[in-house]
């Protein structure tokens, strides 16, 4: 992937993504509003850079955070986690199939963005989006989420 119209964000631009992934992720994001935001565009995919990390990227209208993005940032909201049988599935950027998942945040709606975590660590594995509610998501069959970016994707891999 290259990176290609690097600008850096208006302040007034800045403050509405940041209320934007706050109502997704909670106050978290309050803790890195003062850093350098640029936005660019990566292989056609718009991209937010945060003091020189792409932690950020848009998806039509919805901002997701890289999984890169999850661990610097500390995200804990919209949170699926899978059983160690989905994580091979899940790294190599596989929809995440309900008998997989162990649990997921009950105010997850259809559509939201959503953090895919392993059980034993909770580390990140992916980013997707919700098909079904969070408190539908522990069902025996079913797909729950539609995988977006997971690590070892082109984007995991972006140098900027």
């Amino acid at each position: 992937m290259k990176v290609k119209s690097r600008v850096q964000i208006r302040k007034s631009d800045k403050i509405k993504l940041l209320k934007e992934l706050s109502s997704t992720f909670g106050d978290v994001v309050d803790t890195f509003a003062d850093r350098k935001f640029e936005t660019a565009t990566a292989d056609e995919v718009p991209i937010v850079i945060i003091e020189g990390d792409v932690l950020l990227f848009k998806i039509g209208d919805t901002y997701f955070p890289t999984v890169k993005g999850v661990l610097q940032l500390g995200l804990r909201k919209n949170i699926v986690v899978v059983d160690a049988g989905a994580v091979r599935f899940v790294v190599n950027g596989a929809d995440v199939m309900c008998p997989g998942i162990v649990s997921a945040d009950d105010d997850i709606e259809t559509g939201d963005p959503v953090i895919i975590v392993e059980e034993t660590h909770s580390k990140p594995l992916a980013i997707g989006t919700a098909m079904i509610p969070g408190a539908r998501m522990q069902a025996s069959s079913g797909k729950a989420i539609k995988s977006v970016h997971y690590v070892g994707d082109k984007l995991w891999n972006l140098d900027i």
